[in-house]
């Protein structure tokens, strides 16, 4: 097959399913080998951010998806007359941290960290398809796991939850002695 037909082969796979493809079954339908497909499909990336089109294939862990460029967003606005926009409020992005830095992770562990209960937080992350179930913990009651999207990765950014940003060891060191003193002000306050 020539290069041309395999590229519109992809163009067709990824338009037509909507979501994230893994690349081994492209590759699987292409009869190609996982690495020659990962190298056709970024050549077609390169392509696509040459000739500034309105779409763009993105790479997320070890699959591709077709999507709009963020810059055509307000065209579509336009064009549906009813944006779509979710707001994250302190506490939303205070339990999508705790989720995507401590996944799989269930509500009990979100919550002992909060230090408040997290439902509404959690349902709403869940609603944004930015959180889902990531299984259940072998432990009694079998407790839901909680971990984040492929919505969630394109939001951010990052093709992994390993390639988020890692926080500051001195700021760590920082918060820590804090949460410390808070609490050895809270025994003071209570004896």
């Amino acid at each position: 097959m020539e290069i041309k037909t395999m590229e519109a082969a992809v163009e067709a796979l990824l338009f037509a399913m909507g979501e994230a493809i893994p690349v081994g079954d492209i590759a699987q339908v292409l009869e190609m080998n996982i690495e020659d497909t990962r190298t056709l499909i970024r050549h077609m990336m390169t392509q696509y951010e040459a000739e500034n089109r309105g779409i763009q294939i993105i790479e997320l862990e070890d699959a591709f998806q077709m999507c709009t460029k963020q810059e055509m967003y307000d065209y579509l606005i336009k064009m549906t007359h009813r944006p779509k926009k979710h707001t994250l409020t302190d506490t939303i992005l205070e339990t999508l941290s705790i989720i995507a830095y401590k996944q799989p992770v269930t509500r009990a562990e979100i919550e002992k960290i909060r230090g408040v209960n997290s439902d509404k937080a959690i349902n709403r992350l869940i609603e944004y398809n930015l959180v889902c179930e990531a299984g259940r913990l072998d432990a009694p009651g079998k407790p839901i796991l909680f971990g984040t999207t492929e919505e969630f990765l394109r939001a951010f950014g990052v093709r992994t939850p390993e390639e988020l940003p890692v926080m500051n060891p001195e700021k760590m060191e920082e918060f820590k002695i804090e949460a410390e003193e808070e609490i050895d002000l809270g025994i003071e306050e209570d004896s």
